[in-house]
């Protein structure tokens, strides 16, 4: 890793400070950028997300997707986890700290909208930075983007009545604008901008080693774009939520301790079931990173959108942003310094064959 690189979690520290500084400095000029947007969807967080995730994208190879299936148990433990498992253990941490825990601290009415912010981010795996964080741990790019396009498919939906049982609402209300939106801009449009970059690098070269190595350095020289998109995002949102996370640092930081467990308990119990399953790191690792990643775009766009600007769940999923980036940079750090833990290549199933007598 590059200098910068290996120091990047100080350089989210200091955007989010700039994100702060500026939204509180210059409020036209956020409220005017938080203006752009259509179904709840900002198009400068899109394009900043395109800088992301294009780089992962033209690494994407079509022609390995199709033996992908040989490989289920990433797969598996990704479906499994993100959608039978995470959404229960956030309503559950929900119920535990702002009923139980943390009572005497808040007011009775509101310890239902924090659980509500809770269950809209558990229930929405991420989409698109999860992406960054592969690229990070070295993860296969091909497999992540079935992980991800998989999580998609299941969100369209599964998303509305997961939400739906564990708020206890029938009559709920999903903007599928912002959900089909949110995964136009954020996976189809950088995916499809990468297959055309690859195929434009890959013209008239007959080899496919030297196809690939120049696909290879092509991304290298454009890595430093995703990381300057994440830290331009990173200053982005805090600029547009800077003034609700000042004005109430005491109740920030009582909705980041459920947060904070969550993320790093849905971590361990994925990184743990890949370890004990014999998947490879570079499948493993991004397949830990999906669950314990939100997509809070969309969970920021719903919590507004039934509970309004104001209410309780659009802070916790706030709070999510918050949380998040630091998180992930830790356990990308952690992932990469446990790479032994896990083998090169997944073990293939073995099959008994009985010996004919003769």
């Amino acid at each position: 890793m590059s200098l910068f690189e290996r120091y990047l979690s100080v350089w989210v520290g200091l955007s989010i400070l700039a994100g702060l500084a500026l939204g509180a400095l210059t409020p036209g000029v956020f409220g005017f950028l938080a203006s752009l947007e259509y179904g709840s969807v900002n198009f400068v967080v899109a394009v900043l997300i395109w800088f992301m995730v294009y780089p992962m994208m033209v690494a994407v190879d079509f022609g390995s997707l199709r033996r992908v299936h040989e490989r289920p148990k990433g797969l598996i433990i990704t479906v499994v986890v993100n959608w039978l498992v995470k959404p229960f253990t956030m309503a559950a941490l929900g119920v535990l700290f702002f009923h139980h825990v943390f009572a005497p601290f808040i007011e009775p009415e509101n310890a239902g909208q924090y659980i509500a912010g809770m269950i809209l981010l558990g229930a929405a795996p991420c989409t698109a930075m999860v992406f960054v964080w592969s690229q990070m741990t070295r993860g296969d790019p091909n497999y992540t983007l079935v992980q991800v396009s998989l999580n998609d498919v299941i969100m369209v939906f599964a998303f509305a009545p997961i939400v739906a049982l564990l708020l206890g609402v029938t009559d709920l209300s999903v903007p599928w604008e912002t959900l089909l939106l949110s995964v136009v801009l954020y996976v189809v449009i950088p995916l499809a901008a990468g297959v055309a970059t690859r195929m434009a690098l890959a013209r008239n070269i007959d080899s496919p080693a030297l196809a690939e190595a120049a696909v290879g350095r092509f991304t290298a020289g454009i890595k430093p774009l995703s990381i300057t998109g994440l830290l331009a995002t990173v200053v982005l949102l805090f600029g547009f939520q800077g003034q609700v996370i000042l004005s109430q640092p005491l109740l920030i930081v009582l909705i980041a301790i459920p947060l904070l467990i969550q993320s790093y308990g849905i971590f361990a119990i994925t990184y743990w079931a890949a370890k004990g399953w014999r998947v490879p790191h570079n499948v493993a690792a991004p397949c830990a990173l999906i669950g314990t990643s939100n997509f809070f775009e969309l969970a920021v766009a719903v919590a507004i959108g039934l509970f309004g600007l104001n209410s309780g769940a659009a802070l916790v999923t706030v709070v999510g942003v918050l949380v998040e980036v630091p998180v992930m940079l830790s356990l990308v750090w952690f992932a990469n310094r446990t790479t032994h833990w896990f083998p090169a290549e997944e073990t293939p199933v073995r099959t008994t064959r009985r010996k004919e007598r003769f």
